[in-house]
């Protein structure tokens, strides 16, 4: 049972620092961010904490493909939701090149692939603590 609270107390903490960073990087890169973008980035770094193990002979750019691609794949799914569903328009990439319905683009693809590094290396760090 304690160690069950630990690892919610862990996870808990993971989607916390997760939310507080992502509406700190959308603060900073746009000037404002929405409640929801909070949620994911909890999920996110959430997500990207339980598979950092999950590609070990593959490389880096292995490594930051797969964050990419959860990170992306969240933006996706929350963008479905909250802009397409609900009509909330928290966010809206139509004007840039290589988009799929405004939801998802391949610059912030390339954005995410970049920042999978040291997301990653805060995942082990983090980790490594948690074994101690």
């Amino acid at each position: 049972m304690e160690r069950r609270r630990k690892r919610l107390r862990e996870y808990l903490g993971l989607f916390l620092l997760g939310a507080a960073g992502y509406s700190l990087l959308e603060v900073l890169w746009r000037g404002y961010t929405h409640w929801t973008m909070g949620v994911t980035g909890g999920l996110c770094l959430s997500t990207l904490y339980r598979v950092s193990g999950a590609v070990p002979g593959g490389g880096t750019a292995a490594r930051c493909a797969l964050g990419s691609a959860v990170i992306t794949g969240y933006e996706l799914a929350v963008g479905w939701l909250v802009n397409l569903k609900l009509g909330w328009d928290v966010w809206d990439y139509s004007d840039l090149p290589f988009h799929y319905r405004g939801q998802i683009c391949l610059l912030y693809s390339t954005i995410w692939f970049l920042l999978s590094l040291p997301i990653f290396g805060l995942c082990y760090l983090l980790k490594s603590h948690h074994r101690r």
